[in-house]
């Protein structure tokens, strides 16, 4: 029986670390006591800056999600990834169990968080639309200060799929890497039957970078790989996404 099965999730329970540490530091549990704020209303951005990072496009905001946003996210995920009979990723979204999925998801936002490291980092960055989480779009890369690289990936719920939010998303986060951090290619991949992942590809200029074959729920699919330079997203280049708190945080990114 899995580890998990016996256990409930709730937002109360993403506390219960922060609750841990605030203890560690301080020695005490009280809302308030010489002159220290309860960490539940404290800035954390003051102690990991990534959570001050925002992106805002007319449509959405995407910002590191805080253990607080985390049980959004898995409500996101719990209204499904893709349609049952689709397979668009190598993630088995819909045959895993629902308490698995909640278990993983958690454990990998987690362990990014963990493994932070400025030459090797992945960023997860939660969707809001109307202050409400519903999905990740995620950039990634090794080496960055050398290489200007960047890979991204991400995941939309289904409730808000077709409306032109995994785009925006996407827009969001090229301008960090292209406009914030000063990135030179941006990469992608995509399964040859996920067709939503390929016009997002082609509608920023995406050009074609090689292919791979993986193994896809026991099946063998093609992974297409894509690749986009500095001077094609210039062409692209949106004059209406904001990004504030880079400069807290940017040599968590490159130094």
């Amino acid at each position: 029986m899995s580890i998990i099965s016996s256990k409930k999730y709730s937002q109360a329970d993403s506390g219960g670390l922060i609750d841990y540490l605030w203890y560690s530091r301080y020695g005490h549990h009280s809302a308030k006591r010489d002159g220290i704020v309860n960490v539940e209303h404290a800035d954390l951005a003051q102690h990991w800056p990534l959570f001050g990072l925002q992106i805002k496009t007319p449509r959405l905001e995407i910002r590191s999600p805080t253990d607080d946003d985390l049980p959004g996210l898995i409500a996101a995920i719990d209204t499904g990834v893709h349609d049952p009979t689709e397979v668009p990723s190598s993630t088995p979204w819909d045959s895993t169990p629902l308490l698995q999925q909640r278990f993983d998801s958690l454990r990998e936002w987690w362990s990014h968080r963990a493994t932070w490291d400025v030459d090797d980092w992945l960023f997860d960055g939660a969707v809001f639309v109307d202050g409400k989480p519903i999905g990740v779009q995620n950039i990634r890369a090794k080496q960055f200060a050398k290489l200007r690289i960047v890979s991204t990936g991400s995941w939309l719920g289904r409730r808000w799929q077709g409306q032109g939010l995994g785009k925006e998303m996407r827009a969001a986060v090229l301008h960090l890497a292209f406009e914030g951090l000063g990135a030179l290619e941006a990469r992608t991949e995509a399964y040859s039957d996920n067709e939503r992942s390929l016009r997002v590809a082609r509608a920023f200029g995406y050009v074609p970078d090689g292919q791979e074959y993986h193994i896809r729920q026991g099946q063998r699919a093609r992974l297409l790989r894509f690749r986009l330079d500095r001077d094609t997203w210039l062409q692209h280049r949106r004059s209406d996404i904001a990004i504030t708190g880079l400069d807290d945080c940017r040599d968590m990114f490159v130094r």
